[in-house]
């Protein structure tokens, strides 16, 4: 009941104490900040301190602080431990962090080097940090092992999503018919080809018989021309190009890349046997034509940048070396191309730029044999020489060339015809009036029609010319929102169209189309198993662009999940996750087409939507050619976040925290260029293989692709592109601003867009954004730009993505009337 003894300077012990705690949290401050505020605080603590101490017992005021000053140390190692665990913990959440090498950058006139005919002068320097991360070469040490650490990283970042990775990859498997046949078509002398696969077997068998129809392994008669399975033993990589039956069927051309680099071998083996015949030719483009006979074939090779420059023709039994050159074109921005027309009649040698066109032919009429097409090579002719802005596709019938092309200011295409003995320009004559609401693009004549396919009303569509007549008639489709395309036709004797069909909800169908009655037959669909189209939803909305422009968007949605659509259920429950796709550049259609791998994601409550933006070819040429390109581009990047804010508006079902986007390649690019500017709408993104360097690829005409890409993009090394497509490359232009989590993916043998850009893009995202936001980079060290080419592979790519976003946007779970059985309620 005492009270405490008190120390003679007892109080001024605690104090100090106290002070001497504030002392080192002070230092443990200067420690953390590293600045001259903190060391500032921490002299004028010390002298203040020691000014104390000498006014007080010196005895108890030591025993005091060092008692203080344990604590205080212990304290502050604690904390200097927690904070290096948690730096630790945060490099490990970022990723790798790359090695800055400030490299230059030339934008204009470079000596030795074609920079296009205005480059500017003197150029324009920039510096790019990031730069030593190309190897042409796609070997160096240095880089691999960076590579390679990357790769950890996103493997351990993911790591906790294996289960759900490996379920939708499972749901994958459920929705795909892994033993399947293909529906066989008709090339001839009463041989049907067809490709079918094999539970297990990562890749397809080529066949042949003789009858039609579909039927199950094992196929009494069946010859198998190749088993690509056996073709890829022992190879990280393997795609086949074509599978090119010989006129008599006795030979089969068959051309492989084996490394993803695009580069192909054609080699040849008796039909039905994996015999060889002949020689095997090196360093090729995968196209392979056949001549009239078993004695020649034309092929194409290409130059230092990957470009198909040159056409040969190579005689069977002979050395490559010994082959004929045809053509070759030496203007960087054409790209050559070889086929025979439909008829047979002709080799056709097109080369063509963005801009232009130019068409060769060789008159094969009567040719048999080495010899004799040796000496129709020699009378190759011209059918039009390049004109500026003229395109033109060229096909035969009858005594006629006919084409599609933009003469006189069509830029959605008109068809026209010209006397074989007069091709040029000139004797070009209408078949009837041009429709610019009509896009007219590729023709397949047969004996007694010509086949059209084309666009309209922002669909894809076929038609059927009748030359004599010149009347043309459009095949009739299902649906309105839908995907068609001419199929495999090789009978030029027929009245049987084959086309496919496809929508969002419809899968994959084959029919033929008798062009003299017009009727349709279906005769194959893709089975889908533990799918049922009529529980799933497709719509058409529009999204107003920046400039008022009525951007098409597609969607589709679970009904069972969303029995009176996404907009209710978003306004009485909550935003509805959402995956939206573009692509948006070279005029390409991104046309509402069915994908079981889609399935998975609408099950989870997932709607899945495609902006139809500018720089595509939806709407028609113009859409591209006058709206998304060269000084319009922007155009395609502001129609996205359009489509984006129209999904997340008051008229939408989601929010920017529930909204992920999706694209590839030029897609890639769209996917950089948008989150640079709106970083904040969106709540995860995946770019694969993404075009995100714009300023410094296309500046290099040595990067593969480069040249002819200037008539796509423009050429920065000359001013009047230059500032403009700074202004947007997705490298160049990020923002110190809060990012989704973003998944990133490459190829190492990527010709198309080289590693290295996804590769630097990720090292300064990581760099410049200021969140904790993942940027996950994911390399495939075997592939090229289309990623695996093992089918299954393929899918647990797909399914490594997928997994990313349900996470990331709330939807890991398949829900409970899409589970087996069907029979529990979709809540969302």
């Amino acid at each position: 009941g005492s009270a405490p003894p008190v120390y003679p300077g007892g109080c001024m012990c605690v104090f100090l104490s106290s002070f001497t705690t504030l002392f080192w949290s002070l230092c443990f401050l200067s420690f953390f900040c590293d600045s001259f505020f903190g060391l500032g605080f921490i002299v004028s603590f010390s002298l203040i301190l020691k000014e104390t101490q000498s006014k007080m017992d010196r005895k108890t005021t030591t025993l005091g602080l060092l008692s203080a000053s344990v604590g205080a140390v212990a304290a502050a190692g604690t904390l200097m431990a927690a904070r290096a665990r948690a730096e630790a913990a945060f490099a490990a959440l970022q990723g790798p962090k790359a090695e800055k090498i400030i490299r230059r950058v030339y934008f204009g006139n470079v000596e030795g080097e074609d920079r296009g005919p205005n480059p500017m002068d003197p150029p324009v320097v920039r510096t790019d940090p990031f730069f030593w991360m190309r190897d042409d070469t796609r070997k160096d040490p240095k880089i691999i092992a960076h590579i390679e650490k990357e790769n950890r990283h996103t493997e351990a970042q993911m790591a906790p999503l294996k289960g759900v990775e490996e379920q939708i990859y499972q749901e994958f498997l459920s929705h795909m018919l892994e033993t399947e046949s293909k529906l066989p078509y008709p090339r001839g002398l009463g041989y049907y080809y067809y490709t079918r696969t094999e539970q297990g077997k990562s890749y397809p068998f080529h066949c042949r018989k003789e009858r039609p129809g579909v039927e199950t392994a094992p196929i009494e008669g069946e010859e198998m021309i190749l088993d690509v399975n056996r073709l890829s033993v022992g190879k990280n990589y393997t795609d086949v190009g074509v599978v090119e039956p010989s006129p008599d069927h006795s030979l089969v051309g068959i051309s492989a890349d084996f490394s993803g680099y695009e580069t192909y071998e054609i080699f040849f083996r008796v039909a039905g046997t994996e015999e060889p015949r002949g020689e095997t030719l090196k360093d090729v483009d995968s196209t392979i034509v056949w001549g009239t006979d078993n004695s020649t074939v034309f092929y194409l090779t290409f130059d230092e940048e990957h470009r198909p420059h040159k056409v040969w023709m190579h005689t069977l039994g002979t050395p490559q070396s010994d082959d004929i050159l045809l053509f070759t074109e030496d203007d960087k921005r054409f790209w050559v191309g070889v086929d025979k027309s439909n008829s047979g009649r002709f080799l056709l040698i097109g080369t063509g730029s963005k801009v232009q066109d130019e068409y060769w032919f060789v008159d094969l009429k009567d040719v048999k044999g080495a010899d004799a097409h040796k000496k129709a090579a020699q009378q190759v002719k011209c059918m039009q020489k390049r004109l500026p802005d003229l395109r033109y596709d060229v096909e035969h019938w009858g005594d006629s060339f006919y084409m599609v092309t933009n003469k006189d200011g069509a830029k959605n295409g008109k068809i026209m015809k010209t006397p074989i003995s007069s091709p040029g320009v000139s004797s070009w004559k209408e078949l009837f009036p041009y429709n610019s609401a009509v896009q007219y693009k590729r023709l397949l004549p047969f004996k007694n029609k010509i086949a059209v396919s084309g666009r309209e009303g922002g669909f894809s569509q076929v038609w059927v010319l009748d030359p004599a007549s010149g009347k043309i008639g459009r095949v009739p489709m299902e649906e309105e929102a839908h995907m068609a395309w001419i199929s495999s036709n090789y009978l030029f004797e027929t009245e049987l169209l084959r086309f496919g069909y496809s929508s969002l909800t419809t899968p994959s169908s084959l029919l033929d189309y008798n062009m003299t009655k017009g009727t349709s037959e279906l005769l194959w669909q893709q089975n889908v198993p533990n799918y049922v189209p009529e529980e799933y939803e497709a719509q058409r909305i529009v999204a107003p662009s920046h400039d008022g422009t009525l951007i098409p968007m597609s969607i589709v949605y679970s009904k069972k999940v969303y029995p009176e659509g996404p907009e209710k259920a978003s306004r009485e429950k909550e935003p509805v996750p959402t995956m939206l796709y573009g692509y948006g550049s070279y005029g390409v259609s991104v046309d509402p087409s069915f994908d079981f791998k889609r399935i998975p994601l609408l099950n989870r409550g997932m709607v899945y939507a495609i902006a139809h933006i500018r720089g595509g070819g939806e709407m028609g040429r113009p859409w591209y050619e006058d709206e998304g390109k060269f000084l319009t581009k922007k155009n395609t990047f502001l129609d996205f976040v359009a489509a984006a804010e129209r999904l997340t508006g008051p008229d939408g079902f989601t929010s920017p925290e529930r909204l992920g986007i999706t694209g590839r390649s030029a897609g890639g690019l769209l996917i950089g260029a948008t989150l640079n500017l709106r970083p904040d709408l969106f709540g995860a993104a995946v770019a694969d293989v993404p075009f995100v360097d714009v300023m410094t690829t296309m500046c290099d005409p040595s990067i593969p692709l480069t040249v002819g890409e200037w008539e796509e993009w423009g050429n920065p090394n000359e001013q009047k592109f230059f500032y403009y497509m700074l202004e947007y490359s997705p490298y160049d232009n990020i923002r110190h601003e809060k990012y989704p989590a973003l998944l990133v993916t490459a190829g190492l043998n990527d010709p198309r867009v080289a590693y290295w850009e996804p590769c630097k893009w990720v090292a300064k995202l990581r760099e410049t954004k200021n969140d904790s936001h993942q940027v996950l980079l994911k390399v495939d060290m075997s592939s090229g730009h289309f990623s695996a080419s093992d089918r299954y592979k393929n899918m647990r790519e797909r399914a490594f993505e997928y997994a990313f976003v349900v996470d990331r946007l709330g939807c890991k779970d398949l829900l409970p009337c899409h589970q087996k059985g069907g029979r529990g309620e979709c809540t969302k």
